[in-house]
């Protein structure tokens, strides 16, 4: 890039005080490696992203992912820069890691889990 060359300037934060990721894949029923989408994980995902869209916080990023591969405790999402899973099973538990984690900055110890590589 020249040095004339005009740099647009967007306004969207460059970088995330927190970044989740959200396994969306769906598995049909009876799929040997289960899936996200099979345990529940649509109505936890929509209510995660109505909870950040209702904060106001621009630094907090919510994306759809496809398979994270840790299909068995699903549903699984992960918090980055961190790098924390968590296995929401209710949506007391979105709450929660919204509140404490994504807002307060203390993780959820009760919901992490450590997938083992």
């Amino acid at each position: 890039m020249s040095e004339a060359a005009e740099v647009e300037v967007l306004d969207i934060p460059q970088v995330y005080t927190h970044h989740v990721f959200c396994c969306f894949t769906q598995r049909p029923p009876m799929h040997p490696r289960g899936s996200c989408g099979a345990n529940g994980a649509q109505p936890l995902w929509e209510r995660l992203g109505k909870k950040l869209e209702a904060s106001g916080r621009r630094d907090i990023a919510m994306t759809s992912a496809g398979c994270l591969s840790f299909c068995q405790a699903g549903p699984i999402m992960v918090v980055y820069p961190q790098g924390i899973w968590y296995t929401p099973k209710t949506p007391e538990d979105i709450d929660e890691i919204v509140t404490e984690h994504l807002l307060g900055g203390k993780p959820v110890e009760r919901l992490i889990i450590i997938p083992r590589i």
